[in-house]
């Protein structure tokens, strides 16, 4: 299945990430030179400053040789939504909103040629007419610096690799076990003590640390700073303040609001921690203290307070904990975290702002205001969904990029799964099994980098990037404009203009030289052929490999052999398995005998591990 030339030229001239709703292809081009100026409206300041930073050009009120920023109340792409017109003569942005201008002008600087990014002042970008806006109107990424602390200028480089591609939303992980990140004046042992940690866990079987002390906070000023400079660029900051579990670094420095009278120290291991906050009011209100400053920092309409992963055995251990439970009439210890965070939902809306959550919210009833961060499968977003909860799906199996997205022979160290970029672009971010009338509640999709594994802000970047942009174009862009090939093909040219330690392209790209799809297997072993004559296979070597891409099951794969109208010509017979992990997916085989013009397919014994619910690619490479 040989890549088209149209698609290929296409990709080239107009590289834009996520892809456009509407682009029409015209005739010429517009050059920038020393003497193009900006016309802006007055509304536009910030954006006309950033188009001024990305073009070197100076204001002025020519009608020609001008890129000319205009907001347009009439515009009928909704509020993020932008018109890009490029002819010979002028470069013109409509946005709604300054929102939309900026998203426009991201679209012109992915336009620019590599001489362009590299800071000439002289270059062209093609003529097109754009007509675009989002799908969705969350549109989010998600960095831990709880476990790993990454410093300002980092998260700003993010912050701009994000805005570049059109997300909005940067959800902030402030507080965890292993380190409280945020400084709260009210409570200064928050940072002086739950912000350093002994060691650091390297790996978690078998256990091995870093013996290094560790810290690191940011000042309420330092946040603040952030803030704006995610603001500026059209994203908003989201907090996450850890409750009721991944609070052991709050309760070493104020062990009253644990549920037993041992001294922690901040923790040093990876997982899920038994110690949990007590839910006494003395603690409600300690929370919704540090609440208030958070607030007083974060704009942001959304706080996000967790309450995911509280193991239930020390309130279920606490006399305390079990009278209170009976004193407000309670079930269990799920009614109980149930009880916790509808305090901090109507504490929250009277404030003016929205509780978000993990899924795990959920459990024993959700407060009515509530919005759920579905991340352990689409059958939570499901019910939160059905339920008339707003959900942002975050899922495990696509959108959590500290999972491994190459082989992890040759991987730095992660936390582990399988999560090739072809996975992410295939997601799709709204369960068919959501009622119709409840499709509504998905207000978009958010990719999670947690840093358990990940201790510098290199490889934050190398985790994130290009699979963010994979994430980028399934939050913004048309379902029916999803098209993997052209996405790649957009992407060699998108990457090396980034300013991140992004993750090199496989040789192979992921591109599929057939396909296995739900219901052509079966939980038994049975043999299956594919076509893969467009690989234009000879004799020689050749590698065949299975990746697996969506579906409930994994796929065996039991040996394979390669036929030349229908004649054996080559053969491996290794077992392998490809899904949430891979293992030896990959087979090698010698060809002799093929005539020229055969069909050649590949054959294999295969089954799903489970059922025939399962996806995925033949990747057929020559060598």
């Amino acid at each position: 299945m040989m890549l088209s030339s149209f698609v290929v030229a296409m990709a080239a001239q107009y590289s834009i990430i996520p892809a456009p709703v509407t682009l029409i292809q015209q005739a010429g081009s517009f050059s920038f030179n020393e003497s193009t100026v900006l016309v802006a409206d007055k509304g536009l300041k910030n954006v006309a400053d950033m188009a001024k930073s990305y073009f070197h050009l100076t204001d002025g009120t020519a009608t020609k040789n001008a890129v000319v920023l205009k907001v347009d109340k009439s515009l009928n792409l909704g509020e993020e939504g932008y018109r890009l017109l490029i002819d010979s003569d002028t470069v013109e942005i409509q946005g709604k909103s300054p929102a939309g201008v900026f998203y426009g002008l991201q679209s012109l600087r992915q336009l620019m040629p590599t001489d362009g990014w590299k800071g000439a002042k002289s270059f062209s970008v093609p003529a097109v007419i754009i007509e675009d806006q989002p799908r969705f109107q969350w549109r989010g990424a998600m960095l831990d610096v709880g476990r790993n602390f990454m410093p300002k200028e980092a998260i700003k480089k993010f912050i701009d690799t994000l805005a570049l591609h059109k997300m909005n939303s940067f959800h902030w992980h402030l507080t965890e076990d292993q380190g409280w990140r945020i400084e709260i004046k009210k409570y200064p042992k928050l940072t002086s003590v739950g912000s350093k940690r002994a060691k650091t866990m390297l790996k978690y079987s078998p256990a091995t640390y870093d013996e290094t002390p560790y810290g690191g906070f940011y000042t309420q000023e330092e946040a603040k700073e952030i803030v704006k400079y995610a603001a500026d660029r059209f994203i908003n900051v989201v907090p996450e303040i850890e409750m009721p579990g991944h609070s052991q670094a709050a309760i070493a420095a104020y062990p009253e609001l644990g549920n037993t009278d041992q001294k922690l120290d901040v923790a040093v291991n990876w997982g899920v921690n038994k110690h949990v906050f007590n839910p006494d009011v003395s603690t409600i209100k300690f929370l919704q203290n540090v609440l208030d400053e958070v607030m007083a920092i974060f704009p942001s309409k959304f706080i996000h307070i967790g309450g995911d992963e509280c193991p239930k055995d020390e309130w279920k251990a606490s006399p305390r904990v079990q009278q209170l439970i009976k004193e407000r009439g309670l079930k269990d210890e799920h009614e109980m975290q149930s009880w916790f965070v509808r305090q901090m939902d109507q504490y929250l809306a009277a404030k003016g702002r929205r509780l978000i959550g993990w899924d795990e919210i959920l459990e024993g009833g959700l407060a009515p205001g509530a919005t759920v961060m579905a991340w352990r499968g689409e059958s939570h977003g499901i019910e939160a969904a059905n339920a008339g909860h707003d959900v942002v799906m975050a899922s495990t199996s696509a959108l959590y990029f500290d999972f491994y997205q190459g082989d992890p022979k040759t991987e730095p160290h992660a936390i582990g799964g399988n999560l090739p970029l072809r996975k992410v672009y295939d997601f799709d971010i709204v369960p068919a099994a959501i009622t119709a009338d409840k499709r509504k509640h998905i207000i978009g999709g958010q990719f999670q980098v947690w840093t358990e594994y990940i201790r510098t802000p290199e490889y934050a970047q190398y985790m994130a990037f290009p699979r963010a942009l994979a994430a980028a174009e399934i939050f913004w862009s048309p379902k029916n404009k999803k098209n993997y090939r052209d996405f790649v093909e957009r992407l060699k040219i998108n990457l090396p203009h980034l300013d991140v330690n992004y993750r090199k392209l496989d040789t192979d790209l992921g591109l599929p030289t057939a396909e296995w799809k739900a219901g052509q297997v079966s939980n038994d072993y049975k043999v299956r052929k594919w076509d893969i004559s467009s690989a234009g296979l000879s004799d020689g070597k050749a590698t065949i490999k299975f990746q697996y891409t969506s579906g409930q099951f994994r796929l065996d794969v039991d040996g394979i052999e390669i036929l030349a109208n229908g004649v054996v010509v080559g053969s491996d017979s290794h077992y392998g398995r490809t899904g949430a992990e891979n293992v030896d997916n990959v087979w090698h085989v010698t060809l002799k005998g093929i005539p020229a013009g055969a069909k050649i397919e590949v054959q294999a014994k295969v089954r799903g591990d489970g059922g025939g619910d399962t996806n995925g690619d033949i990747i057929v490479t020559r060598g």
